[in-house]
């Protein structure tokens, strides 16, 4: 099982969403503590991490299998979620 870490920006990012996202966003990443690569999980190009797509909002991360750690880099709407 993974341990699940966030960055600032994430947390930030998680108050700001309203219900029912929230909640089903919430449930996407506690899942993937028992599965880091889910159905429909892609890797991304150009820069390193994964996304999970929960309806039209994107959950980006990054998987350190060694330490079998996952770190929530940044949640957002499709399309402003990419920006650094």
């Amino acid at each position: 099982m993974y341990q699940l870490q966030y960055k600032k920006k994430a947390i930030k990012a998680l108050a700001k969403i309203n219900e029912p996202y929230y909640s089903a966003i919430i449930l996407a990443i506690a899942d993937l503590s028992h599965n880091p690569r889910p159905f429909g999980y892609t890797k991304l190009t150009g820069r390193h991490g994964y996304r999970i797509r929960v309806g039209t909002y994107r959950i980006i991360y990054d998987i350190f299998d060694n330490n079998l750690i996952i770190e929530i880099v940044n949640v957002g709407i499709k399309g402003s979620v990419y920006e650094d």
